[in-house]
């Protein structure tokens, strides 16, 4: 017999607790920097991904940036990702803003906005945009066709924060976050975000806000801080590695002339996703393995770890106590 489950149905019909608290579970499936028209078979990974999602019966997908262009050699990506029949969600990436500004790619792909919230089941989910940059006086911009290069970025504007901090406080369910830049890694006033999503736990007096998941960094990780958990969503393709890979090596010089992305990374020999479930119990993460295409990183002496994270051609499983 599962204990918390039995107290939280006795206490969920003496109307202690909301149903937001003892709701049926909800599946998503999410997925990160699939930069897919610059990778070979990056159509055959997306259509993976939907194919996967459709066969689970989740309740929605989500995708956290640097997914494809706007142009209309990059049409196909978007068809395969709107195939879905059900719920499916954006997040911008910086690379979204090379050739477009942050407000026109989220009009572009649909979305609701550059940052946006949406409710499933019990849960509040909260979608942010960590694609502004400062400037010497601290002044915060957003991305806009590349702008951001050589400048300090990754910055959470103070209008998303009042935002953040209103939406928060809107609602009584559970808080599940989405972002491209990690909120507890990468984000240059992470600590600031972290802090207010803190406050709003002891203003309710429970762990309200629970998980955040973020991609950008091609990596994989679970950790943490304060009572909520950040996980770092791997790359569904490649990892950079910012020097030569020998991929002359992992491909013919065709597809290495027409990805040139390929000469400083090393690619994963299957898409990577995870299938997340949110339960009254927790938070249930099941991610897919895969595999460096060869030559891999030990056979040319890269090291286990790029800027500090795990070089890993995986999304590990894992489960979130609540």
């Amino acid at each position: 017999m599962n204990i918390r489950k039995t107290i939280a149905t006795i206490l969920l019909a003496a109307g202690t607790i909301t149903g937001a608290t003892a709701s049926e579970p909800v599946t998503f499936a999410i997925a990160s920097d699939f930069h897919a028209p610059d990778v070979p078979g990056g159509l055959e990974r997306v259509r993976a991904f939907v194919d996967t999602a459709r066969a689970r019966g989740v309740d929605f997908i989500i995708e956290l940036g640097d997914f494809a262009r706007l142009d209309s050699a990059s049409a196909p990506y978007h068809e395969a990702w709107n195939s879905f029949e059900g719920y499916r969600y954006h997040v911008i990436g910086n690379h979204d803003c090379d050739r477009y500004s942050s407000d026109g790619y989220a009009a572009g792909a649909g979305m609701p906005g550059r940052y946006y919230s949406f409710d499933k089941g019990g849960y509040h989910f909260v979608v942010l945009d960590g694609n502004n940059w400062a400037d010497k006086e601290g002044n915060i911009h957003h991305y806009d066709h590349g702008n951001y290069y050589g400048k300090s970025t990754d910055w959470m504007d103070r209008e998303q924060l009042d935002w953040l901090r209103r939406d928060l406080a809107s609602t009584d369910k559970r808080c599940i976050l989405f972002s491209h830049q990690s909120i507890d890694f990468r984000l240059k006033n992470g600590e600031e975000v972290r802090r207010l999503l803190e406050e709003e736990n002891r203003r309710a007096g429970r762990r309200k806000v629970v998980a955040a998941f973020s991609g950008h960094d091609h990596s994989n990780y679970n950790r943490r801080i304060n009572g909520i958990n950040y996980s770092q969503v791997n790359s569904a393709s490649y990892v950079w590695i910012g020097a030569e890979t020998q991929t002359e090596r992992r491909f013919p010089k065709k597809i290495n002339d027409r990805y040139s992305l390929m000469k400083y990374s090393m690619m994963y020999d299957r898409p990577l996703w995870a299938i997340v479930t949110l339960t009254i119990d927790g938070i249930s993460i099941e991610g897919v393995k895969g595999q460096f295409m060869p030559p891999t990183p030990a056979e040319i002496g890269i090291k286990e770890n790029v800027d500090g994270l795990p070089l890993v051609p995986l999304i590990e499983d894992y489960e979130i106590e609540l």
